[in-house]
């Protein structure tokens, strides 16, 4: 059984002739336990070309000290990682290997560097005796286990957060450090050290600065399909969000493909936006769910206890922790599909030889601020056209459009500001709006779809079926103040749209 903690640590240079300063010294510190030295073995796994190190991933197998088994570490923000922990065994545990499948591509892993450290703990508590950080010195041997057998070793200081701890207390440990002449490490890990002292090492750099179209177009799609990557292992974890944000990476990505169709080959990018369209479909059936089931808690949380009448709520929790565990499921087995492996595998494809077109040769500002205004003409259409149209589905499946659109030219603008500055930013956000306010519109379309099916559900259970009811009449109100709000909030987008530079 796998577990996790967020590691929370700051790295620091040393030498054998390094002192650690007074440690009791530091504010806070109420006392500093010397726990001795103790040594760590650990191999590091990684595929032949390095692409788990080059993502800041790193998976080893440790044995030594109070935590021996296989560990993975998925970055975070700097200096922040999650660990992931299992059992000592032969073999890499499954769940390990199912959260690095973005990044190996189904690739073996396979032994690259062994560290032996030996490590000298002093524990950091605070007066009333909670710890606060941990403070080692490690003298570091590392072995090249793939591409040579070269050595290197280094000893360096590492202080880690305690669980729970207030990160503002490593800046206090820090500047003690400074004070005593130690300073911060160049490498973020001890990986990352011995892959760069003991022979090639993973490139890390980024792209040169984008000059042309083409290089702001494929920056814009390194970045959405680097955050699909590195989300995937967070949407099998569970954790907060990530469905969502993976998903909007997901039509981000299509959406650029789409738009830039005279930079990015689009004949050549048509089965890579059909696969995208389709992870979005099995990523959206868990973020819709959730979305609608806070909306509809939020409705019965507003009517007053006299008017929710029978097992309501009961009915909606039951309805919500079913499909949660079958969203939960097939979300799963499309992450483990060689569907999605093949999409992961084309998206590297696509950045290792992006098949440009003429367009991607053009000046920023004349090829993306031209894609904007074209793709904010065809929303301006589908707005006209739903507006035209009586209330009822007609219109509901218009404005749907309408907000398809909406999203794709709001998409448009954001991957533009890098060029194009403040316009690009300003257009973005007054389309953010019309789209938060058509998703609404959508949302409240479902809602409405959801509420009769309850309300037939709770009868056939000989359940009174007048607070569904009540609720759907709600959101018809709410759907139609949202149809009264639209032509304002779109006549302020439609003001702050790109206009053609003169001779352009």
């Amino acid at each position: 059984m796998a577990d996790s903690k967020r590691e929370i640590e700051r790295k620091y240079e040393a030498t054998d002739a390094t002192r650690l300063p007074d440690l009791g010294r530091v504010a806070g510190v109420g006392s500093v336990a010397h726990e001795g030295a103790m040594e760590l073995d650990a191999v590091y796994y990684d595929t032949e070309d390095l692409r788990l190190a080059a993502g800041n991933v790193t998976l080893r197998r440790r044995t030594g000290g109070s935590d021996a088994g296989w560990h993975l570490k998925l970055p975070v923000a700097e200096g922040v990682r999650d660990e992931i922990r299992a059992p000592l065994s032969d073999h890499v545990p499954a769940r390990l290997t199912a959260l690095i499948r973005s990044r190996t591509l189904g690739a073996p892993v396979v032994p690259v560097v062994r560290l032996v450290s030996v490590r000298d703990v002093h524990v950091l508590t605070g007066d009333d005796g909670t710890p606060l950080a941990e403070l080692s010195v490690d003298e570091v041997l590392a072995e090249r286990l793939n591409g040579g057998d070269r050595t290197a070793a280094w000893t360096e200081i590492e202080a880690e957060l305690a669980d729970g701890g207030d990160p503002a207390f490593l800046d206090t440990v820090g500047r003690a450090l400074a004070e005593a002449g130690i300073r911060p490490s160049a490498a973020h890990s001890k990986l990352a050290r011995a892959l760069a002292e003991t022979g090639r090492a993973p490139e890390q750099g980024g792209p040169a600065e984008p000059r042309t179209a083409g290089d702001h177009v494929l920056a814009y799609v390194r970045r959405q399909a680097e955050a699909i990557v590195a989300l995937d292992p967070a949407v099998r974890r569970g954790l907060p969000d990530s469905v969502h944000r993976m998903r909007v990476a997901t039509r981000r990505l299509r959406s650029a493909l789409r738009t830039h169709r005279r930079v990015l080959d689009r004949e050549a990018t048509r089965p890579l936006g059909t696969e995208l369209k389709w992870l979005a479909g099995e990523l959206g059936i868990d973020r819709d769910r959730e979305v609608l089931d806070a909306r509809l808690r939020a409705r019965l949380g507003e009517l007053p206890a006299t008017l929710v009448v029978g097992p309501a709520r009961a009915r909606l929790r039951l309805r919500s922790a079913a499909e949660h565990e079958d969203a939960r499921r097939r979300t799963t087995a499309a992450l483990d599909s060689a569907r999605h492996l093949d999409l992961l595998r084309a998206l590297d494809a696509l950045l290792a030889v992006p098949p440009l077109l003429p367009g991607a040769a053009a000046a920023p500002a004349d090829e993306l601020s031209r894609a904007v205004r074209k793709d904010h003409k065809r929303l301006a259409g589908r707005v006209a056209h739903a507006l035209e149209l009586p209330p009822g589905p007609d219109r509901d499946a218009a404005l749907h459009s309408a907000r398809k659109a909406a999203k794709r030219a709001r998409y448009a603008a954001e991957a533009a500001r890098p060029a194009l500055g403040r316009p690009a930013k300003k257009a973005a956000k007054r389309l953010k709006a019309v789209q938060s306010l058509l998703g609404d519109h959508q949302d409240g379309v479902v809602a409405r779809e959801t509420l009769r099916a309850l309300a037939v559900q709770a009868h056939a259970a000989g359940e009174p079926s007048f607070t569904w009811g009540l609720v759907y009449g709600r959101e018809e109100a709410a759907a139609a103040a949202t149809e009264r709000e639209l032509p304002g909030v779109w006549r302020r987008a439609h003001r702050a749209r790109l206009r053609r530079a003169p001779g352009g």
